[in-house]
């Protein structure tokens, strides 16, 4: 049994401000909460509950689709730690049946073996749209059969998600995704309003990169951002970096839908020197804050949970808490862990960060064990 303490300046708990607190903590959960002593050693800064990103495709120099192992597991999770993520998801693009399993097995492992931050895995594809694809492969898009159904599917992947265009995917297999316990998102897609709603009706509850790759909402034609802004019991992620989403875009989603979560759909460069990398056969440069094939088209990002939180508090126009939940509470909720991650209470996890009061992140425990500390 381990059990520690920990005092701070100040405390969010997911829904209030707490000044002069101390947290308890005993074999990574929290024990209790309660006013700190005035004898107490107090932390400055604000303690906060850790982020969670459902996207994640590389950082630390790799990329998931590239090395789907336990090894580059455990090295991206480490580069994404010191920006305040304690839960994520590695996130498979488009890929082969043998390259799915491979990243199953890996993710398998790494929740057996406790790599910490691991809560499951990312399927985005291969049951998309190839006229909203954008960098992913075309020939490796395909419809769904038995094969990764019986990959998706297994019982020690932890949490998964499944991107799927809902035009090329049958009501009847989303609703079977969904009774094995599966996550799925649209995304990817050029399906119309009818589509989209039938495959919320179907058990879809998310939207993968809100506006990108989507059917765009028009005056006749909804589509899929129209469906997803007016349906508010889905939740959507958001590339809150200024350059996948207009700032004036995200205020509207934020201001329209209560269930926005950021994401980063990060990319190696993400914790590493590296600018560019290989990306199925083509070469992917990293410029500022932007990522582009050799097409010019975007191929995810090099933004960080932290400061995708400093965007929202910027571009929204909103407080630490709400930009917070953002990136706490609200993935803790859509992945269906939201009495274990996404507040700080009494039986949660202790998956929490220190942060400055210019939002920099000082420390960084997971499941109650300090895996970044600044100083």
């Amino acid at each position: 049994m381990t059990a520690f303490n920990i005092s701070v300046d100040k405390l969010f708990n997911g829904e209030r401000v707490f000044d002069r607190q101390t947290v308890w903590i005993e074999d990574g959960k929290i024990k209790r909460i309660e006013n700190a002593t005035s004898n107490s050693r107090l932390k400055s800064g604000m303690l906060v509950p850790g982020y969670i990103d459902v996207q994640v495709n590389g950082g630390g120099g790799y990329l998931f689709n590239q090395n789907p192992t336990v090894h580059a597991i455990d090295k991206i999770g480490t580069a994404h730690q010191r920006f305040g993520t304690t839960g994520w998801l590695p996130t498979l693009v488009t890929d082969s049946v043998d390259k799915m399993e491979r990243a199953a097995d890996a993710v398998a492992d790494a929740i057996a073996r406790k790599i910490p931050g691991v809560l499951g895995i990312h399927f985005e594809g291969p049951f998309l749209s190839k006229e909203k694809k954008g960098v992913h492969s075309e020939s490796l898009i395909r419809e769904i059969s038995g094969k990764e159904i019986s990959i998706i599917t297994r019982n020690d992947l932890g949490k998964v998600i499944v991107t799927l265009a809902p035009e090329n995917v049958f009501e009847s297999q989303i609703r079977e995704l969904v009774s094995s316990g599966i996550i799925v998102c649209l995304g990817h897609s050029n399906a119309t309003f009818g589509q989209v709603n039938r495959a919320l009706k179907a058990g879809a509850t998310g939207f993968t990169h809100l506006f990108n790759a989507m059917s765009a909402l028009g005056s006749r034609e909804p589509g899929m951002v129209g469906a997803a802004l007016l349906d508010q019991n889905s939740y959507a992620g958001l590339i809150l970096d200024g350059i996948h989403v207009h700032p004036d875009s995200a205020l509207l989603a934020y201001k329209a839908k209560s269930k926005i979560m950021l994401v980063t759909d990060a990319m190696p460069p993400v914790g590493s020197d590296n600018d560019s990398f290989d990306f199925f056969g083509d070469k992917i440069e990293r410029s500022g804050l932007r990522l582009t094939d050799s097409a010019g088209r975007l191929a995810g990002s090099v933004l960080d949970m932290n400061s995708a939180v400093i965007n929202a508090i910027q571009m929204l126009g909103i407080n630490q808490s709400r930009a917070n939940n953002l990136a706490s509470k609200n993935p803790a909720c859509f992945l269906g862990l939201e009495n274990q991650y996404g507040k700080l209470k009494t039986g949660y996890y202790a998956s929490m960060i220190l942060i400055d009061n210019d939002h920099h992140i000082l420390a960084c425990w997971i499941d109650g064990q300090e895996i970044f500390n600044k100083s």
